[in-house]
Parts: C-alpha cells; structure tokens; sequence
C-alpha cells in the first residue's frame, strides 16, 4: 500500500513536472513562432525578433522588432494576388522611440511591399497602438512580399516596434476615367543648401502673378487632357496655396535639388486626407536672378515619375528669371504653356503602364518617331498622338497609351466597399492550428532539403560525364 501511494505521488509529480516543461517549451515556441514569416534585416543580426505575450493589441502575441543601433528589419511574407486587382492590408501598431537615420525620412514602423517603394504611411516616435493601411493595385503582379517594417526603402531606424491583428482584403477597382488633380502651390522656400560646399540660406518667393500663372495653367491642363486623350480621360483639380515656407529640399547627382513628398509631408497630409486625389503636382521657385547659383538644378523645369503612397507626385519648378514665357499663354511666344503639367503627368500614366505588363514607348523620344519641339506648341503633336495610341513604329503599327490606363488610378479606400477578406494573413485561431502549421513548416522544410539534394546529385551527375 505505501508502495503503490509513493508511485501515485511520483506519477502526479512526473506528470506536472512534464506539464510545466511542455508548457515552457509552448512558450519559448511561441516567442520564436512567426508563423511562417521570414525575418529580412539589411545589417544582420543587430536588430532582434520575437512573439511578444506582453505587450499585444488582443488574443495573439504580438510580432515585436527592436533595433538599438540604425537597421531595416521587417517580418515578411509572400501572399498570392490576383492581376490588376486592388488590396488592403492592415494591423494594428505600436511604437516606442522610433527615430530615422536622417532627418526628412520616409522610413518608420510602416506596411510595405518588399523590395519596391509601395508602403504606408510611416510611424516615428512612441505612440499607442493604432491602425496602420497599405492601399495597392496587383498590377501584373501575382504574389507579393508583404513587409511589417521598421526602417524604409532608403533609411534605417532604431527603436521598438510590436505589430499585431494583420489582415488582407481584396476590392473592386473604380474605372470611370476622371483623374481628380491636386496642385500644391508653395510660394516660399526658407532653405540650407550646399553651394559650392558652403551652407547657404535661401529665401525665396513667388509673385502673385506667377500664382496666377500656375493657376490658369491648371485649367488649361484640364482642358488639354480632355482634348488630347479625345475624351478619353477627364480632370476634375484644386489649386491649394500652402503659404508655410519650405524649409527642406532633397538632393541627388542626377536632378540637383528637388522637393521630395518627404519635404513637404506635414504641410499636405491635411488635404489628402479630407480628398482622394489620382495624381499630385507641386510647384514651387527654387531659383531667381540672384540666387539662381545657390541651389544646384540640373537642367529641369518639371520631374516627374515619383510617387507618394501610392499617388503620382511631380514638381513643377518656376523659372529663375521673372519674365519668362515658360507658364505663360502668349500667342506670339507660348500658346502651351501647361507643357509641363502635360509632360509630368504622362510620365507617371507611362510607368503605370509598363508596371501593369503593357508596352508603351519612352516619353523623351518623340524625335525618334519623326516628331518635333516645334516654336509656339512645344511638343503637343507628340503628346496628342501619345495619348492616342496614334504613334507610327517602323513597322507602321500604332503605339502610344493604350486607353485602359485612363481607367488604371491608384488604389482608393471607396475600392473596398464590398471587400473579400482573405486567409492569407490570418493567425492560428489555437494550438491545435499552431500545431498544424508547424508540422507543415516542418514536411515543408524537409521537401525543400530533398528537393535541394537531388538538385545537387543531378549536378554532380553532369559534371562526371
């Protein structure tokens, strides 16, 4: 009887001592589960990755990231998209003393698109939890590398980031055919640049003329499309002054200084978020007679071709001297001047183009198609055969813009009305889940290390022959 008591109480004890293992291996399982995200850092190893049970917005462990020195670290995983189809992804975050490396940053606790600069919007500082949103078209696209990141395509942070609650939807694309415009108009700059490596203040403004100037321009650009396109597309646009100067430029070898959303982020945040606006223009003097040496432009009156969440972003850049013809209408000298607003706008309509699989030729090659810069209408007849897919290759096919990307906009919140949530970011709902997608992690795995060793016997095979 003694016996058989002493063996029940070993039994209970070996059993909580093995409940109580389990239970600790569970949670040292959890801290490292990332179910079945990869771990991407720029600089290995400095930034550190764990299951946080502490610190998390609900049920889950949270996907916590902290770097204490500058790095870009991001979970990532590959969901499969349908083409030309929009998507939401969203989760919740949560930051503590995020910091950039450099101070006009796009970089933060953001949702991205690895390896392409399609993200959200980014989080610096410490804040509490709140919800962060990427909008993005498939495009041709049919996976994609969905990145929970701390740091950017171009900067790095330090700092601690938890992400939790992921989830992904797919919407139904808006194709009417209008492009809702918006101008920003900063009639002062306030800026340090380098010139000839000496730091300078710059100060500069805009007359109330050269306000007007950008403003007629505007509704000549709405008109122009319109004409151009053979109403193939439309402009609704607001011309918005943003008194508050400038006070940062961005800089590369290529283009000299140039305005950056990052630049100018704080000032239209406000206006975006009241309107969903197709394409964005900023203009803005970065020169006059005087300071025309101080700020390096290399040979530009519009740039085009960059991109704010999503949404086409141009500068458009007034001319240093004040009598110049460039923005305005004169029949003797310029009776296009909306150009510039044209030229930048097809530049973001051809990226959009090659990014959704269709073949377009380059906008700067007009000449080699027999077209000109002619006295009067620049290069109108160019951008009217463009916008018409009226261009003649030497094979004698037409080529140009073909009219779907007058449908193609950028990715709306209305797109999501009638949303499809998808399986693809879902957490395991219980262990028994957990436990599933491990054990398929693992047959997984062990395929991939078969797969790799026949790969490699096939090799050594070919190699002995």
């Amino acid at each position: 009887m003694e016996n058989q008591k002493k063996k029940g109480i070993f039994y209970y004890l070996f059993l909580l001592v093995l409940i109580m293992i389990v239970i600790y291996l569970y949670r040292v399982y959890q801290t490292k589960n990332y179910n079945q995200f990869n771990l991407m850092e720029y600089m290995p190893y400095v930034s550190t990755f764990t299951r946080d049970s502490k610190v998390k917005y609900s049920r889950n462990a949270s996907y916590k990231i902290e770097s204490n020195q500058f790095n870009d670290a991001m979970y990532v995983k590959k969901i499969n998209v349908k083409e030309n189809t929009p998507y939401k992804v969203t989760c919740k975050v949560k930051t503590k003393n995020v910091v950039t490396e450099n101070s006009v940053s796009a970089a933060g606790a953001q949702i991205c698109i690895a390896d392409t600069v399609e993200k959200s919007k980014s989080i610096v500082g410490t804040n509490d939890w709140q919800e962060l949103e990427l909008l993005f078209n498939s495009k041709n696209r049919t996976s994609v590398d969905i990145g929970f990141r701390l740091g950017g395509f171009n900067d790095n942070c330090t700092g601690t980031v938890w992400f939790s609650d992921f989830k992904v939807e797919s919407g139904i694309s808006n194709t009417d055919t209008n492009w809702n415009v918006a101008c920003f108009i900063f009639p002062n700059i306030d800026v340090v640049v380098n010139a000839k490596n000496e730091n300078k203040n710059v100060k500069l403004s805009m007359s109330q003329t050269d306000i007007q100037d950008i403003k007629d321009d505007m509704e000549r650009f709405k008109n122009s499309c319109r004409e151009l396109s053979k109403d193939q597309m439309t402009v609704t646009y607001d011309c918005i002054v943003i008194n508050d100067p400038v006070t940062s430029l961005s800089y590369d070898e290529k283009n000299g200084y140039f305005i950056n959303p990052e630049n100018i982020e704080s000032a239209i945040v406000p206006y975006l978020e009241k309107e969903q606006y197709d394409h964005i223009f900023v203009a803005v003097r970065l020169g006059d007679e005087i300071h025309s040496s101080d700020i390096e432009i290399n040979d530009w009156v519009g740039l085009g071709g960059m991109d704010y969440l999503g949404i086409g972003f141009s500068n458009i850049r007034l001319p240093n001297e004040e009598n110049n013809y460039l923005y305005k209408y004169n029949t003797f000298i310029n009776t296009f001047p909306e150009e510039v607003f044209i030229h930048e706008f097809l530049h973001t309509l051809e990226r959009n183009m090659e990014e959704y699989g269709y073949d377009v030729p380059n906008l700067h090659d007009y000449e080699k198609y027999g077209y000109e810069d002619e006295r009067l209408i620049g290069q109108r007849e160019w951008y009217q055969d463009y916008m018409r897919k009226n261009i003649k290759d030497k094979n004698g096919n037409k080529i140009g813009l073909d009219s779907i990307i007058y449908q193609l906009k950028p990715t709306k919140p209305e797109d999501f009305e009638f949303s499809i949530e998808l399986e693809e970011l879902k957490e395991p709902a219980n262990i028994f889940e957990e436990i599933k997608i491990m054990i398929s992690r693992i047959a997984t795995n062990v395929e991939n290390i078969k797969l790799k060793k026949e790969e490699n016997t096939i090799g050594n095979e070919s190699v002995g022959i």
